[in-house]
């Protein structure tokens, strides 16, 4: 029985592989790896090492920790609105620029969360302020206003008003 994870990670590969116009051939010496043995990965046959993953990941000019994830070495991270996808696919830039890049992103991702918990925990500390400043006793006397009578005799069981005269 094959592994979904690595049939997923040869069909990643066949993708970027395609996608970068590359030969298995010229991928495989890249790689420094057999053609056979990088057509097995790509048939989902074999599950590459990390160190290969690397390789071919030098190879196809992508981030070895995209092809981690795929064979599930490495967690996917949340979605990154395909900024992220678009850095390490784009070929024209080098590894260390895509790398610098997404790190910057990241960067502004992660100072813009803290920024809205900080809003959160604000927004939050004012409801609970707001929530203290009414006090048992006034939650209690605006229950007895509801429930007592408006003061018209009316209101008032067994209780009969005189004739006005």
């Amino acid at each position: 029985m094959r592994n979904e994870a690595v049939k997923s990670i040869g069909d990643y590969i066949r993708e970027q592989r395609e996608q970068a116009r590359i030969s298995m051939r010229q991928l495989a010496q890249a790689a420094g790896v057999s053609n056979p043995y990088l057509s097995q990965i790509e048939r989902g046959l074999r599950k590459p090492s990390a160190d290969i993953l690397q390789q071919i990941a030098k190879g196809l000019r992508i981030s070895a920790e995209a092809l981690y994830v795929q064979a599930g070495i490495l967690e996917d991270r949340p979605a990154d609105s395909g900024v992220r996808s678009a850095l390490l696919a784009d070929p024209e830039l080098s590894e260390r620029q895509k790398q610098v890049l997404i790190e910057i992103y990241e960067s502004f991702r992660k100072e813009n969360t803290a920024a809205a918990e900080a809003q959160r925990a604000q927004a939050d500390e004012a409801a609970d302020d707001t929530k203290a400043s009414t006090s048992p006793w006034s939650d209690a006397t605006a229950e007895a206003q509801q429930d007592e009578p408006s003061g018209d005799v009316d209101d008032v069981p067994g209780q009969t008003a005189p004739p006005i005269r």
